[in-house]
């Protein structure tokens, strides 16, 4: 799957429009259709925003893993199950 691709999935998969999408990260509807189509690509703060947002790698947006998981979440649970993570402020 390709970046573009998987930024429509995790968008549709939160049942959201992109007008609302654009919203939540502080940009305009025409950019976010613009890099779901493969138009123009995010930059990386974008891919930051998206990741925290959707709680997901940016490695998996990339088309690097298929592992959703944000690789930081699974070396801060510990061998016990308790979870060291704390609230994570999206900026």
């Amino acid at each position: 799957m390709k970046y573009n691709e998987i930024l429509q999935e995790l968008r549709k998969d939160r049942a959201l429009t992109q007008t609302e999408l654009a919203k939540i990260l502080n940009t305009t509807q025409r950019t976010i259709s613009n890099w779901e189509s493969g138009r123009n690509e995010p930059p990386y703060d974008f891919l930051i925003k998206y990741a925290k947002y959707f709680n997901v790698s940016t490695d998996y947006i990339l088309g690097l893993t298929k592992e959703d998981r944000p690789y930081w979440i699974k070396n801060q649970l510990n061998i016990t199950g308790k979870n060291k993570i704390h609230n994570i402020e999206m900026k």
